[in-house]
C-alpha cells in the first residue's frame, strides 16, 4: 500500500472519530481508535499531530484551546462542512479499495 493509502486512511480514521464521537483532544481520538477497534488500531502521537495540523491546515478540522476532565490545557479538534465532505470521499474511496484487495485475495 502507497504512503497515501496510509495517510488517507489515519485522515478517515480521525475525521470519522470526530464526526461520531464530537469535539475530542488529540489523546482522546487515540483511546477512541483504540476503544472503536477493539485495540487491534494504535495511532501513535507522533503520526496523530501532524496530521491533525496538515487537516487544519487543510480546513477539514477546527481547534479550539480547552480544559481537560483532568483540567489541564488542550487542544480540542471539531470536524467541519468541508471535513465531513471529505470523510464521505474517503469512506467511498477506502471501501472501493477494500472491495479491491478482497477480490484479489478470493482470486489468488
Amino acid at each position: 500500500m502507497a504512503k497515501n493509502d496510509l495517510q488517507g486512511s489515519l485522515d478517515l480514521l480521525v475525521l470519522k472519530t470526530l464526526s461520531q464521537a464530537g469535539p475530542l483532544h488529540g489523546y482522546g481520538i487515540v483511546l477512541y481508535i483504540q476503544r472503536a477497534s477493539d485495540a487491534l488500531l494504535n495511532v501513535e502521537e507522533g503520526s496523530l499531530y501532524p496530521a491533525l495540523h496538515r487537516m487544519e491546515q487543510s480546513g477539514w478540522l477546527r481547534s479550539e484551546w480547552a480544559l481537560t476532565e483532568t483540567g489541564r490545557k488542550a487542544k480540542y479538534y471539531r470536524l467541519t462542512p468541508a471535513g465531513r465532505k471529505q470523510m464521505e470521499e474517503a469512506e467511498k474511496s477506502f471501501d472501493q479499495l477494500v472491495r479491491g484487495v478482497r477480490a484479489v485475495l478470493r482470486y489468488a
